[in-house]
């Protein structure tokens, strides 16, 4: 097995979970390192809503046990606040902090954050350099192919974040305007992975064993992450680490995709409390959703995912979809 270090930080080098907002939360990182993931990020966390004392924003900054290795990952555009939101991170014990200059949500770039800095290089090394100065940790940056195709610059602006500090740099092959359609750039990696000495992180478009062991070499990448690919999907974890680690692998069954979603369920009644369900079967909906996804019937039980307001609500669905495959197989 082989291992990447950033910074002081020692990752297995399979694939690492992307943050993703709204999706990957703790459970979900959880669940991921449990099924193989290498390594996880938090969701975006606002540095002025930590400046601010912002209660929600806080409690994003939780680190776990079973999360780590994990980094907290905050934004903004100010050298000052986000000086300060990485002093606030170190009190949650990060083993490391990234800096999120990919994002291309407009509320995010809209407030000249996010993938927005990739227009401003100078601002975007201020920030690292301001975070550095404080963090006791190693800081990582994440960016994108470049703001348009007119703006195409993750080669550059990588190399000047890795003047400013920055321990590793990981890059989404895509630009901000494509957000996240079309195909990723993985040649830009390539270039990024040339132009600096730090570790590059590889993402875009990994959906497979394949894609991933294709990324590693047609980019020279130090590690390969995953976002969207994962959704109902952890399995794709534990197939990158049975590859790398040479042991066996099947694909999951029905039956465990069924346990799995369960189980990911009450990994999130358990973070948000039973005293909140309705609130955590919310949040479970799209999920669950995801789970059946392509599989026989699966159009017809999305509804159904989106009715969900109790746990037992999902055991009588998980049989109820498990009876369908069955009669379908005979």
């Amino acid at each position: 097995m082989e291992y990447l270090k950033i910074g002081n930080v020692k990752i297995k080098k399979t694939a690492a979970l992307a943050p993703m907002a709204s999706v990957a939360d703790r459970s979900y990182r959880i669940l991921c390192r449990e099924y193989g993931a290498c390594y996880t990020v938090s969701e975006l966390i606002s540095a002025k809503g930590l400046c601010y004392n912002d209660k929600k924003t806080a409690e994003l900054c939780t680190v776990t046990n079973g999360e780590r290795p994990m980094a907290l990952q905050i934004f903004g555009d100010d050298p000052e606040f986000m000086k300060k939101a990485a002093e606030i991170c170190m009190k949650y014990e990060p083993d490391i902090i990234d800096i999120n200059m990919g994002c291309p949500v407009p509320k995010v770039v809209n407030n000249n954050s996010g993938s927005a800095l990739m227009k401003d290089t100078a601002r975007a090394a201020e920030i690292v350099k301001a975070v550095k100065s404080v963090s006791g940790v190693p800081v990582t940056v994440k960016i994108r192919k470049g703001w348009d195709k007119a703006l195409v610059n993750a080669a550059e602006f990588a190399k000047a974040m890795e003047q400013a500090g920055a321990d590793a740099i990981a890059v989404h092959g895509r630009t901000k305007d494509q957000m996240y359609s079309g195909k990723a750039d993985w040649d830009i990696i390539k270039q990024v992975r040339e132009s600096v000495s730090v570790p590059v992180i590889g993402n875009g478009d990994i959906d497979s064993l394949e894609s991933c062991l294709a990324m590693y070499e047609q980019t020279g990448c130090d590690l390969v992450m995953i976002g969207r690919a994962t959704y109902g999907n952890p399995f794709i974890f534990r197939e990158i680490d049975s590859y790398f680690e040479n042991l066996p692998y099947s694909p999951p069954s029905v039956e465990e995709r069924m346990e799995v979603m369960l189980y990911h369920i009450r990994l999130i009644l358990s973070q948000l409390g039973k005293e909140n369900e309705e609130k955590a079967m919310k949040e479970a909906r799209k999920h669950a959703s995801w789970y059946m996804k392509g599989l026989y019937g699966a159009a017809g039980f999305r509804a159904k995912c989106y009715g969900l307001s109790t746990y037992d609500d999902a055991l009588r669905l998980a049989e109820e979809f498990l009876e369908l495959q069955k009669r379908q197989s005979l």
